[in-house]
């Protein structure tokens, strides 16, 4: 298809050729001449390209000379090849007398990129390229740089280390690159990325002068070729580096041999890394003995030997985070994520691969389209369906690199300018924006059908019951007769005054009153079937009143609205969820994207494990740039948040109980940790380099650990709870970080480092933005409290813990555990513990500090000073409560643990007290009663949380609680072990 012109671009072509004379002027070039002198048809096409792609405009001067010659050769109308772009690289090297410096191979490096894109950009804007030949050359352009940037940055390592040799074989140890995604099924678009995973066969080291372990030298290499590839120069950049696939993901190291390769995947590989997998290529050549024993540790792992319908499952699962982030993120016109896109072509094709491949290996291809050919030959997909989904995948590529061609950004989303549109239109032949809009919806529409058939849920079947007119009466607040005698029979409440004043004051409100029509029209879809839902649930009243909030809030945001109706299931636990609990009325309020996370069920009310927990947040967390912190905060938010609703969800339900729901809020808050470690590590890295060890080496990984006292510590987490934290780490004191020579990185004393690296985590984790912080942290339980370090030495610990602390630092201490870090650093932590809370003490010196301690405690926060609530009962405070519990815990640690070591092996109260009367300090009655007090009281906390209610107990309240009773118990042993004249002996 070929367009004219469009008159409403040739004020934008008369605008650029006189800021590209202008600039050709200044490299000496004389523009007007060469333009006059080409051919008609030359003129159109560079009229085009250059109107369409400011890119193309922008780089023309840069490289004049080359780009007339192409031109008027008619060369540039051929597409470029492999060959092509290694002749090209030569021949800039030998004008540029590249040897050994790293800033003259990285601007002959893009200087080439400049020429390939340029050519690149005319062949596909012009149409000379199809769509696939256009993202092959994109991907030799990458293939070529990354290959050849290894030939010319290994020597200049070896220089210095020598040659990295296998312990077993005695062989030179290649780095092998895996090509990911697209670049992997040579289907890179204009503006990609390049995802990388770096291996290598076999552990050793170099052959020196300057020896090195081979993880260590290539660990070196894969950082010389990012920055040869991603860092931004005067000249550009070649392509952005995204190392994020690789095996732990950003907390990984950079390079693995193939036995940790082996290893990860068979034990850890996840669901989405499978269909990573499906692409990978060995982009250094997969020829040689060593790319086939890697592509052979790959396959089993990727394509299993039976059927795998579970890929269906995955796959409705990555579909459902992506589509919450084009709900959050407004990419409803977004090529690629959006409603019938590029990825919805992706996903349906990778699903077959997952699910056959093993058994068919016709299906283990990288690229899609013969793939998709595959699945209507075989009769898996219908001819019809994979005929439109390429036809559609193809004309969405084509408009994916138009939108890229523009300005060479990487992005898929249309724009909204109408220059831009028309920009948009012409580059794919169409007359104007319309005409263009109205096929691409065709394709997106035919997309969206054959994905949602593919992916369709069971529970997806069941056809949709008309809205009873009853309830469209009731939310306009005129009802018939029949009507009210519906609504009577199965919820009169409704009926009643403070319903209908609710009603009426919501829909008569301004907020409703000045939507838009289409948002209007939603909302009214919306209400009868919030109002028949809403009637199943005892106190509607009450329940409404709590929903008001969230409906006022996606008023606005009116997709929300949308999701409710189209998802019944949804809607009601919803109006399940607010009906028990108004804290999580107002938590999703707070945050209505949670509603999100009401569309599945069968997620919603069950309890992930610390493992799955890790590989969500990782995935999550992938799909954003490494630099763009913001959206990391973001996406960490929104994660802390998503799982808290999740475990009020289980408890308001009853299908978990307390225990669950705190080791549930507890892993949540370790794997938050860890990723927020290792997003502040890269940020230090980047910034300052990486520290240096007593030996001189660099270390790679944090030489940090998180310890976690109090709730987190003894895995006691509640919704609210703020995290008690130490930050220790084992850094040379005396070294400092190793900047990049050419780099903007500073160096900076290791020490200094580690501190800076604990506030970054503080700010990461407390920063407020319009969705709130992630958690509150407390750090006043560090070495010499809030005058001391942020970060601490283990040496200075371990000396502040035997000299100088309280022993209320003590028996927090008893709580205290590694949530993450370094492993090293875990255990020099474990020891310090060990011999601190191992200690011998004076019986009564311990028992009359520990009485104290707990009376100031009793004074300033219980009820016992005050008159007004001097009949009841704080749940915490008071005596024979929480707290006292747990001090008779740390108590009997402080007091026994160098008897009993095995006291110190756990932290949490309930394994205490089953410590205690393994040893022979409690009996088992005694036992029970104390765990079972406890977990009535935890329990209770818990429900008076999710109702907004405070831990103060009327008399009444406590007796018909039985908690009259489980005072005078817990008050019983309290003097039995803290009164000295009845305390067990030591």
């Amino acid at each position: 298809m070929t367009a004219r012109f469009p008159e409403s671009l040739h004020a934008r072509w008369t605008h650029l050729q006189a800021i590209v004379a202008d600039t050709c002027g200044r490299f000496g070039f004389d523009w007007p001449t060469f333009f006059a002198a080409l051919p008609e048809n030359s003129q159109q096409q560079l009229r085009t390209v250059m109107t369409v792609s400011q890119y193309v405009a922008d780089s023309f001067a840069h490289d004049a000379q080359w780009f007339a010659e192409a031109i008027q050769s008619g060369r540039i109308n051929t597409p470029i090849v492999r060959t092509d772009i290694a002749e090209w690289l030569t021949a800039i090297c030998s004008t540029l007398e590249v040897g050994s410096s790293e800033d003259l191979w990285s601007k002959a490096l893009r200087r080439l990129r400049r020429r390939a894109m340029v050519h690149i950009i005319w062949c596909d804007v012009l149409k000379i390229a199809s769509t696939l030949v256009t993202t092959r050359s994109v991907s030799d352009l990458a293939d070529e740089t990354v290959c050849r940037s290894i030939r010319f940055l290994s020597p200049l390592l070896q220089q210095r280390h020598g040659a990295p040799i296998g312990r077993s074989s005695g062989l030179e140890q290649p780095l092998l690159v895996l090509g990911m995604g697209k670049l992997g099924g040579y289907e890179l678009n204009l503006s990609s990325d390049i995802d990388l995973i770096f291996t290598y066969p076999e552990s050793g080291e170099t052959s020196g002068p300057k020896v090195l372990s081979n993880q260590e030298y290539f660990i070196k290499l894969g950082q010389k070729l990012i920055t040869a590839l991603d860092r931004s120069t005067s000249d550009g950049f070649v392509f952005r580096t995204d190392m994020r696939l690789r095996p732990y993901g950003q907390s990984g190291p950079l390079v693995m041999n193939f036995d940790s390769m082996e290893e990860y995947y068979q034990d850890q590989g996840r669901d989405w890394e499978r269909y990573a997998m499906v692409k990978a290529r060995v982009m250094t050549g997969e020829q040689d003995s060593y790319a086939r024993e890697l592509l052979n540790i790959l396959r089993p792992f990727t394509y299993r030997v039976y059927i795998d319908y579970s890929a269906f499952e995955s796959l409705r699962s990555m579909k459902a985070m992506i589509n919450a982030e084009v709900r959050r993120r407004g990419l409803d016109m977004d090529v690629k994520l959006g409603p019938g896109g590029i990825r919805e072509v992706e996903f349906t094709v990778q699903a077959f691969q997952l699910i056959r491949g093993g058994q068919d290996k016709q299906l283990q291809q990288r690229q899609l389209l013969p793939v998709l050919g595959i699945l209507a030959d075989e009769g898996y997909l219908p001819a019809d369906a994979a005929r439109e989904l390429r036809e559609a995948y193809l004309f969405l590529r084509d408009s994916e690199h138009a939108i890229q061609a523009l300005n060479d950004e990487q992005s898929q989303q249309l724009p909204d300018q109408p220059e831009a549109q028309a920009r948009i239109a012409l580059c794919m032949g169409f007359d104007d924006w319309p005409a263009y809009l109205q096929v691409l919806e065709q394709h997106r529409s035919a997309v969206r059908h054959h994905f949602a058939e593919i992916v369709r849920s069971p529970d997806e079947d069941q056809p949709e019951q008309e809205q009873q007119h009853t309830w469209i009466d009731l939310w306009h607040g005129d009802l018939a007769e029949s009507s009210r005698t519906t609504i009577n029979t199965c919820c009169p409440e409704l009926l009643e005054t403070p319903f209908a004043n609710l009603l009426s004051k919501f829909r008569d409100s301004r907020a409703v009153n000045s939507m838009q029509a289409i948002g209007r029209e939603r909302l009214e879809s919306l209400m009868p079937a919030l109002l028949e839902t809403l009637s199943a649930y005892p106190q509607p009243t009450v329940t409404f009143e709590r929903l008001l909030p969230l409906l006022e809030a996606v008023l606005r945001r009116t997709a929300y609205l949308v999701l409710l109706k189209e998802n019944p299931h949804a809607l009601k636990q919803l109006i399940r969820l607010c009906s028990a609990s108004p804290w999580v009325a107002a938590y999703i309020a707070q945050t209505p994207l949670l509603l999100d996370e009401l569309l599945n069920s069968r997620n919603l009310l069950r309890c992930p494990q610390h493992l799955e927990l890790r590989e969500e947040l990782h995935l999550r967390l992938l799909r954003i740039a490494e630099d763009d912190l913001e959206q990391q905060m973001e996406q960490l938010r929104h994660f802390v948040r998503a799982h808290k609703l999740h475990a009020a969800a289980c408890e308001v339900t009853g299908t978990l109980p307390l225990m669950k729901i705190s080791d549930y809020l507890t892993f949540l808050a370790e794997v938050t940790l860890e990723a927020v470690l290792q997003i502040s590590w890269q940020q230090m890295v980047s910034k300052y380099g990486y520290p240096s060890r007593r030996d001189g080496e660099v270390e790679t990984d944090p030489q940090l650990a998180i310890i976690g006292y109090g709730k987190v510590g003894g895995l006691e987490m509640s919704y609210s709870s703020d995290l008690d934290l130490v930050f220790l780490h084992d850094s040379d004191s005396m070294g400092v970080t190793q900047a990049d020579a050419g780099s903007n990185q500073r160096s900076i004393d290791n020490n200094v480092f580690y501190t800076r690296l604990g506030q970054r985590m503080i700010h990461i984790l407390t920063t407020q933005t319009r969705t709130g912080d992630i958690y509150e942290v407390d750090m006043r339980l560090r070495p010499s409290g809030n005058s001391g370090m942020i970060v601490a030495s283990l040496k200075a610990f371990d000396e502040y813990q035997q000299k100088h602390a309280w022993t209320w630092e003590h028996q927090a201490l008893t709580r205290a555990r590694v949530l993450c870090g370094s492993p090293q650093v875990a255990a020099g932590f474990s020891r310090i513990r060990a011999v601190t809370l191992g200690q011998a003490r004076d019986q009564a010196t311990l028992q009359e500090e520990v009485r104290s301690m707990r009376q100031k405690m009793r004074d300033q926060l219980g009820t016992g000073n005050s008159t007004v609530n001097a009949s009841k009962f704080h749940l915490k405070q008071d005596a024979g409560g929480i707290v006292d519990i747990e001090f008779l815990v740390q108590y009997g640690v402080l007091a026994w643990a160098h008897q009993y070591p095995q006291l110190l092996e756990v932290t949490d109260n309930m394994r205490l007290l089953d410590g205690f009367e393994a040893v022979g300090l409690l009996s088992s009655a005694d036992r029970q009663l104390l765990q079972d007090t406890y977990l009535a009281y935890r329990a209770e906390t818990h429900r008076r949380a999710l109702q907004n209610q405070k831990l103060l107990l009327e008399d009444e309240e406590t007796r018909e609680l039985g908690f009259d009773t489980c005072r005078a118990e817990v008050s019983r042993l309290w003097n039995q072990w803290l009164e000295p004249a009845t305390a067990p002996d030591v």
